[in-house]
C-alpha cells in the first residue's frame, strides 16, 4: 500500500511537471540560456573566477550572520512589545520605527562615514586591539544589516508573540510551569512557527539588501560585477550572471525554508 501511494506520488509529480504551460516555459529558458552561451562575451570570466568566487562567499557569509544575529535581536523585540512592561515596549517600538522608517543605504552611510570616521580621532581606539577590525569596512556592513533585519522581524515577531493563544500559557501557568520553561516550550515556537513564512520573505529581502554594501567598499558579489564592467567595458553579461546568482541564492533559501515549514506540524500545542 505504501509502495502504491508512492508511485501515485511520482506519477502525480511527472504529471505537473509535463504540464503544456511548464514545458513551454522551460522550452524557453533554455533557449535564452543557449543564446546566451553563444552570442554574448564570456571571455572575460575566467580573469575574475576567483574575485567572483570570493564576493559569492562574502554575499552569503554576511546573510547568514546578519540575519541570525538580526533574528536573536528580533526575538527580545518583538517580545517586549508583546508583554513587556512600557519602559521596555516603548524603546523596542522606537527602534523599530525608526529603523523601519530610514533608508538602509543611509543608516549604512551613517555607520561607516559618521560613527567610522570619529573612531581615528581616539588615539585609546587607533592603539587598540579592535583597530585592525574598526578600521575595515564590513563591520558597519555587519551591524547596519543585522539592526534593519532585527527591526523588520522584530514587528513579525511582536505580532507572532500576540497571536499565541493566551489560554495555552495559562494552563502552562497553572501545571505549575517556571516562566521561562513556558516561554521555551510553547511561546516561542508557536511564535517562530507562525512568523515562518514571513521569515522566508525578509531573508530573500535581506540577500537583496546586500548590494548595498558594495557602496562602502565591501566587495561582495554585486562589487565584482561592477568592477567587471568599469575594466572590459561589458554591460549585459556581468549584470545577467550577477542575476543568476541572486536566483540561485534566492532558490536555496526558499526551498530551505519550504522543506522547514513541511517538517513543522501544522498545529502546535
Amino acid at each position: 500500500m505504501t509502495a502504491a501511494a508512492s508511485a501515485e506520488a511520482r506519477d502525480a509529480i511527472r504529471s505537473e511537471w509535463l504540464q503544456p504551460h511548464r514545458i513551454v516555459l522551460m522550452a524557453i529558458g533554455a533557449a535564452l540560456v543557449l543564446c546566451a552561451i553563444v552570442f554574448m562575451r564570456w571571455d572575460w570570466l575566467p580573469n575574475y573566477y576567483d574575485l567572483a568566487l570570493l564576493g559569492i562567499w562574502r554575499t552569503i557569509w554576511i546573510l547568514v550572520v546578519t540575519c541570525v544575529l538580526g533574528f536573536m535581536l528580533a526575538v527580545p523585540l518583538g517580545l517586549a512589545q508583546a508583554a513587556g512592561p512600557f519602559w521596555l515596549a516603548w524603546p523596542a517600538r522606537a527602534f523599530c520605527t525608526v529603523i523601519r522608517g530610514t533608508p538602509l543605504l543611509l543608516q549604512l552611510w551613517l555607520l561607516y562615514y559618521g560613527l567610522g570616521s570619529l573612531f581615528p580621532q581616539f588615539p585609546w581606539i587607533r592603539q587598540s586591539e579592535l583597530w585592525p577590525i574598526l578600521r575595515q569596512a564590513w563591520p558597519y556592513a555587519v551591524v547596519a544589516l543585522t539592526l534593519s533585519y532585527a527591526a523588520y522581524e522584530g514587528e513579525v515577531m511582536r505580532g507572532a508573540f500576540a497571536g499565541v493563544p493566551r489560554g495555552q500559557l495559562e494552563a502552562a501557568h497553572a501545571f505549575g510551569m517556571s516562566p521561562w520553561k513556558r516561554f521555551r516550550r510553547i511561546w516561542l515556537p508557536q511564535a517562530i512557527h507562525r512568523a515562518l513564512p514571513t521569515l522566508a520573505g525578509e531573508t530573500v529581502l535581506q540577500l537583496k539588501a546586500t548590494p548595498l554594501v558594495a557602496t562602502i567598499t565591501v566587495i561582495d558579489i554585486y562589487a565584482v560585477a561592477s568592477r567587471v564592467r568599469q575594466d572590459t567595458f561589458i554591460v549585459y553579461e556581468p549584470l545577467l550572471l550577477l542575476a543568476l546568482i541572486y536566483l540561485i541564492i534566492t532558490g536555496i533559501l526558499v526551498f530551505g525554508f519550504r522543506k522547514l515549514e513541511a517538517k513543522i506540524p501544522a498545529r502546535l500545542g
